[in-house]
């Protein structure tokens, strides 16, 4: 991957400033936006790789132009920048990052996001007898086709990526909601049953649970 290109869209002009400098001593490129309009706009034209979004915006609902980023473009990644009197839950499962935070912390959460993205898959492979399509967030079995949330898809491609290892529920947590707190796991809880949902008819494949530890992306030999 090239330069990493960042929309910055937050009403704080005076802290985005200092933000934007901190993001260009490391070498990202970063574009700002002062409203949720501009912020339209300016994706729109170029196009970003990460957009961090200020939780409360004029002129356009932080909600809406994530929504509206997303329908042109699932991978892009969105920071939500939300006071940390705010409930998270509001997020609907978004990263997040709480405010006040130290430059260093946005700059770790960036690179960890980035260097996860690099150990890539194939963008369709065939696990089992299921094909998983990571690009549509789909999986197939004997011609049915299931959709995947964004949050499912990333954790099914974390367990593919690792296929008959144990993955860490710390890991996963992490890699996928950025925190390990205890609403984060119970939410990987219900995630990780929704897949296995998908998954029951393919018997050559099965997420198996160990106990407060983690998960085995099996296949089973026949």
């Amino acid at each position: 991957m090239g330069r990493i290109r960042i929309l910055l869209v937050d009403d704080d002009r005076q802290n985005s400033e200092l933000q934007r400098k901190f993001l260009e001593m490391e070498v990202y490129e970063v574009e700002y936006a002062e409203n949720g309009r501009a912020g339209w706009e300016i994706y729109a034209a170029s196009r970003p790789d990460l957009v961090l979004l200020n939780i409360n915006m004029p002129l356009m609902n932080s909600f809406e132009l994530a929504r509206k980023i997303h329908e042109q473009d699932r991978d892009v990644l969105i920071f939500f920048l939300i006071d940390r009197t705010k409930k998270a839950d509001r997020l609907k499962g978004n990263d997040y990052i709480p405010k006040p935070f130290y430059p260093e912390e946005l700059i770790a959460k960036i690179r960890e996001r980035f260097e996860h993205r690099q150990v890539s898959l194939p963008s369709r492979i065939t696990i089992g007898q299921t094909i998983f399509d990571s690009n549509l967030s789909t999986i197939e079995y004997t011609g049915t086709v299931q959709h995947l949330s964004a949050r499912q898809s990333e954790i099914f491609t974390i367990l593919a990526q690792h296929i008959c290892q144990t993955v860490e529920r710390s890991y996963l947590l992490e890699h996928v909601w950025g925190n390990d707190s205890y609403a984060n796991s119970l939410a990987l809880n219900v995630q990780i049953t929704y897949i296995r949902k998908m998954l029951e008819h393919d018997t050559s494949i099965s997420i198996v649970s160990l106990k407060k530890r983690g998960y085995i992306l099996k296949v089973n030999k026949e």
